[in-house]
């Protein structure tokens, strides 16, 4: 199925830059989930875009208020708060909830599953080793499966000349899915 695609069109990263091949993969991580049945949950990147619309709004408020300086202070001071504050509140949920997570999922259609996952990468500054880790996006819930995670070397999934061998990473990616929809024990 993927590998009709990639002979049409390859993937190709930037070698020399770390940030390129971890892109790369997170998102060919993502297209791999998705294409096990999994469908993105979205609500995370939604709430993250209301308060950062409600930034911009704030911002604009304070720009383009029609009094000037001396008569808004106070205005102003009071849109600086709110600025701190909804930028502490991003700052937040970044921190807590998304971590390193690339991609949050609902459970598959027709699954006794009850929760979905939640998918992370890490590829360390001054590293090649990408790791990959699939969670439920519930942990406290009896029908959570165990953590299940993935290290091995970039080098193993491109070619010298940056292009990624799509049928070695996809059977990689697809294997730690099937681990961690099969083995409940796996930590």
């Amino acid at each position: 199925m993927a590998s009709s695609g990639a002979a049409k069109n390859p993937k190709k990263a930037n070698l020399l830059d770390p940030h390129s091949i971890k892109h790369l993969l997170d998102e060919s991580v993502s297209e791999i989930v998705t294409g096990r049945g999994y469908v993105e949950d979205v609500r995370l990147s939604n709430v993250r875009l209301l308060i950062g619309s409600i930034i911009m709004a704030i911002a604009l408020l304070a720009q383009f208020y029609p009094k000037k300086f001396p008569e808004n202070k106070d205005f102003l001071i009071g849109c600086i708060g709110l600025y701190i504050v909804f930028n502490g509140l991003l700052q937040f949920i970044s921190y807590t909830k998304e971590k390193n997570a690339i991609l949050f999922t609902y459970p598959p259609a027709g699954s006794f599953n009850s929760t979905g996952l939640v998918v992370s990468s890490k590829l360390p500054r001054f590293s090649d080793l990408y790791t990959l880790t699939i969670a439920s996006a519930d942990p406290k819930s009896i029908s959570a499966n165990g953590t299940v995670k993935l290290t091995r070397s970039v080098t193993k999934w491109f070619t010298k000349d940056g292009f990624l061998v799509e049928g070695l990473f996809y059977k990689d990616v697809e294997r730690l899915v099937d681990n961690y929809n099969g083995d409940r024990k796996t930590k």
